[in-house]
């Protein structure tokens, strides 16, 4: 059972720990407690949604910023969605930059939305790391007997 307690502590801290960092927010929280025995694998399945929607928003970003003529409006509504889905996972990080990536659609500006997009897309790999880091240990307590802590 020591593995179990172990486990169950480095997961307790490395989630603290994504919070401290600010990489997810109180709305993670809320994600997590929709999951019970009956969808035990709800967050996951929300999270790897958000995974595929990112990436797809974010190489139409890519397209949309390379074009001769930019069309804003439409670079515009692909950040607000980003916004919207990181902002539904609690991926904090990610939806604060997606402002100001909007504040660039707004002025028109092409090289504040490619640097935007930079950024952008680091922090939503860094996130992705993290949560995939997170879903894996949870894993690994719940094969050695465990309970995931909510």
């Amino acid at each position: 059972m020591d593995g179990v307690v172990q486990l169950k502590k480095q997961l307790v801290d490395y989630t603290a720990l994504l919070f401290h960092e600010g990489f997810l927010d109180e709305q993670f929280n809320q994600l997590q407690q929709l999951q019970d025995e009956s969808n035990p694998d709800f967050v996951v399945e929300v999270v790897s949604l958000f995974f595929e929607d990112s990436e797809r928003l974010l190489n139409e970003l890519g397209k949309a910023l390379e074009q001769k003529t930019v069309d804003f409006k439409k670079v515009d509504a692909h950040v607000h969605q980003l916004k919207g889905s990181s902002s539904s996972i609690g991926a904090q990080r990610v939806q604060q930059l997606c402002i100001a990536f909007r504040n660039y659609c707004e002025e028109v500006n092409t090289e504040g939305c490619l640097k935007c997009l930079q950024q952008v897309r680091l922090e939503y790999s860094l996130v992705k790391s993290k949560l995939e880091t997170l879903f894996k240990l949870e894993q690994q307590l719940i094969a050695a007997g465990g309970s995931i802590p909510m």
